[in-house]
C-alpha cells in the first residue's frame, strides 16, 4: 500500500552548488567551534584538578568560573545554531537569551550561596 499523505521534502529541495557549500561551512563553522570549547573544558579538566589548589585558591575560582562561562557560551549558541534562533532578527535573539542567562545565573548564585552555607555547616560540626 503507497501512502500518499507522506510528503519527502527533502526530495524538493534544490539547492545550487554556492549554496550547498554555504551550508557545509556553517556547519563546519558549528563543528569546530563546539568542539574548541568542549577539548578547552577536558584540558582543563584533566590538567588542572581540584587537588592541586590550595583551599580557597584564586586560581581555582577563575578555573570553576570559567567553566561556568564556557558552559554558558556553549548553551547559548547551541540555541543560536540548532534551534535556528541565529537566523532571527536582534531583538528576537535578545529577547529570548538574555533572559534565559540571567536565569542560569540566577541559578548558580543559589547553588554557589546553598554550597557555602552548608560548606559552613559542615565545618562547624567537626
Amino acid at each position: 500500500m503507497v501512502r500518499d499523505d507522506i510528503i519527502e521534502y527533502s526530495l524538493h529541495e534544490h539547492h545550487s552548488e554556492e549554496e550547498g557549500k554555504k551550508i557545509r561551512k556553517k556547519i563546519w563553522k558549528v563543528t569546530i567551534i563546539l568542539s574548541v570549547i568542549t577539548i578547552l573544558e577536558v584540558l582543563v579538566g584533566a590538567f588542572f584538578p581540584k587537588d592541586s589548589f590550595a583551599e580557597g585558591s584564586i586560581a581555582w575560582e577563575l578555573i570553576k568560573y570559567g567553566y561556568i562561562v564556557l558552559t554558558v557560551i556553549k548553551a547559548g549558541y547551541i540555541v543560536l545554531v540548532f534551534m535556528h534562533l541565529g537566523d532571527e532578527a536582534k531583538s528576537l535573539k535578545y529577547m529570548i537569551l538574555v533572559p534565559y542567562t540571567i536565569f542560569i545565573l540566577y541559578l548558580l548564585f543559589i547553588v554557589f550561596t546553598e554550597a557555602a552555607y552548608i560548606g559552613d555547616g559542615w565545618m562547624n560540626m567537626h
